[in-house]
Parts: C-alpha cells; structure tokens; sequence
C-alpha cells in the first residue's frame, strides 16, 4: 500500500489535520517519562523578558546556558545537543525557579541570582573571568582592565573582552558589568540596545 493508493489517502484524510492539544499532551508525556528514566539531559525553555525572549537551558547540575534571540535559538540549542547531549527536551518545569528570579530582577526585586550554575561550557582563563564577574555588584561596573587584573592577568585585557562575549551564561553571570575605560558599553551577546537596557535598569535602582 502506497501513498497514492485510495485506501491510503483515506485512512489520511480521515486523520486529524492538526490537534495542538493533543500534541501538548504527548510532550508532556515524553518529558516526565525521560525525566523519570533519567535521561533528559537538557532541558529548555524560553522566557519573555524587556530585552527580549530568552533561552533558558539547563542540565540536572544546573542552568547551563542563556541565550538572546539575536544568537539563533535554533542554533544554540544544536550546539547544546553536540556539546553536552542531544537528548534536549523542552521542559519548562526545570527552570520555573530561573525564570522566577530573572523576572524578579527585571521588576527591581532582585540584586544577585541564587541558582545551581553548570559551569561545563567555560574552561581555564574564561572560567576565572566569569567567576570574577559574579562579584562585581549590582549596579556597579569595572572597565575590562580592571576584570583582567582581579583575574590575575593584567595584561590579558582582549581576553577578558573575549570571555565576556563568549559567556554561556549572560545576565546570570553579568558580563553587562564590564565596560570599555573610556566609560562606553562596549559589546555583548545580546547587542548593545539590551546591554543598555541592563546597565539602565540597575542604575535606576
């Protein structure tokens, strides 16, 4: 029996042309059944925010990635699946506690993120900048100069410039914080309108 037999196109034309409900419904199954098979070894969703919708990831020792719009979400979520697992699920439950706490920190009720980060996606020097990053304090910024000096590479100026375009983990981890000696923005993952939009938030408050 082929596509063009009659009998086929029947059985076709008498299946349901689109039933989002049900469809919901499977997805959900597939989600708590990998999650209680343990292997929903990423999960995602993606969270309206002023500066765009994000994407949130994260894997079961934490929030993995986030991601602007302007970086692809398709995209990144391939990249996901060939560096840490392609068993990537949408599963929002996993980051109803992220998602809680960016939607805090853009209405002024939060200062500093408290979540379990999965730190995989940055190594070596990068990682020794990005973990500086968390302390520079809201509403403050250091110049990339200063960054390179706390890490304790004073000269390694372009590379902090480097891991602060490559963090896996923006606004969580506040690369928006550092910007050029002469006082201007600078550049960052989500463009300069959004770096902006953070920056003005936080002075505000």
């Amino acid at each position: 029996m082929t596509a063009s037999d009659p009998q086929t196109g029947r059985l076709f034309a008498a299946l349901p042309i689109q039933d989002a409900p049900a469809m919901a419904r499977l997805h959900e199954r597939l989600v708590e059944q990998a999650q209680r098979e343990g292997i929903l070894d990423v999960a995602y969703r993606t969270l309206d925010t002023p500066v765009g919708r994000l994407l949130l990831a994260a894997t079961g020792q934490g929030l993995v990635k986030v991601a602007y719009a302007v970086q692809d979400h398709d995209a990144v979520l391939r990249q996901l699946a060939d560096s840490i697992s392609p068993r990537i699920l949408n599963a929002p439950a996993r980051l109803d506690e992220t998602s809680r706490q960016i939607e805090e920190y853009f209405t002024g009720r939060r200062t500093r993120f408290d979540l379990p980060l999965d730190w995989r996606l940055s190594k070596g020097f990068r990682r020794e900048v990005l973990t500086h990053l968390c302390d520079i304090g809201y509403g403050h910024t250091e110049s990339y100069a200063q960054v390179a000096a706390a890490s304790g590479s004073p000269r390694a100026v372009r590379a902090v410039g480097t891991a602060c375009a490559t963090n896996p983990l923006p606004l969580v981890v506040p690369c928006h914080r550092v910007v050029r000696s002469d006082g201007s923005v600078g550049g960052y993952a989500g463009g300069p309108e959004a770096k902006h939009t953070l920056l003005t938030l936080e002075a505000a408050a």
